[in-house]
Order: structure tokens, then C-alpha cells, then sequence
């Protein structure tokens, strides 16, 4: 399990173990419009790891992300936090999470949570969240209401 591992080489572990998931995940996508699988992986603070697949809809604004599904999953599984996070998709290119995911993604990790985004390859760049969405809107932004 993720949490266990201690050492040197933990970290790099940690995310060569969350990408090789999300390029798993990324398997399963129903994506007849597009053609384009999107996998995603995260560790959450229950232990656990939550993958998701891109699943689309032909009322386009139904589709639903990889990285929204991996979280719909942990959170109603009884996580509060994603503590780091694995993207992968068909793209040559590390894959960006859209805008809607950087927002709920925001709503459960800190600003330096680990995303390690990857290409089809399974080639990633490890990035810190804040570098993705550096002012988000958070639930501390409606306190002053």
C-alpha cells in the first residue's frame, strides 16, 4: 500500500505506482464521441487509491472527467482528502486536467498536493497543485459573506 512506503525512493514509488493505475484506468473510458481516454489515480488520507476513466455522454455536458470520477469515488467512500494525484490520457503529452476538475480537485487537496500528470506512455512531470489552479476559489473565499 502507498502509505507504508518509507525511504529515499518512496516519493518516486509513490508516483510511478499512481500513474501506472491511471494509464490502467484510463482502459475503461467510454469515449465514443471523442476517442480520447483520459485515466486518473489518486491516494487519499483513508489509505486507499481511487482510479477513474473519462465517461461520455451523447448530452455532451453529461460526460463526466477522470480525475471528477476518481474523486466522486474517494469522497463518497468516506475520504476528506486527496493527498496526491496521477492524470493520464492518449496525448504524446503530459495531460492538464480542465478547469471544472481543477476546481473540485481544489475543494479536497492542499495547495502542494503531488499531480503527476503523463502521457500515454506513462511519461510524467510532477507538478505541485498550487502550479495548476495558483488562486483558486476556495470555501474560505465565501466566509466573508
Amino acid at each position: 500500500m502507498l502509505n507504508n512506503e518509507t525511504g529515499p525512493g518512496a516519493d518516486m514509488a509513490k508516483a510511478e505506482r499512481l500513474v501506472s493505475l491511471a494509464v490502467e484506468a484510463k482502459e475503461n473510458a467510454y469515449v465514443p464521441y471523442s476517442g480520447f481516454h483520459v485515466g486518473a489515480a489518486l491516494y487519499a488520507d483513508n489509505g486507499k487509491v481511487y482510479t477513474g476513466c473519462n465517461v461520455e455522454n451523447a448530452s455532451f455536458g453529461a460526460t463526466i472527467c477522470a480525475e471528477r470520477t476518481a474523486v466522486v469515488k474517494a469522497i463518497s467512500d468516506g475520504a476528506k482528502k486527496i493527498l496526491a494525484m496521477a492524470i493520464s490520457s492518449d496525448s504524446n503529452s503530459p495531460t492538464m486536467p480542465c478547469g471544472i476538475c481543477r476546481q473540485v480537485i481544489s475543494e479536497f487537496c492542499s495547495p502542494d498536493m503531488p499531480l503527476y500528470l503523463s502521457n500515454s506512455r506513462g511519461e510524467y512531470k510532477a507538478y505541485s497543485f498550487e502550479d495548476l489552479l495558483p488562486h483558486s476559489f476556495k470555501q474560505s473565499d465565501m466566509e466573508d459573506i
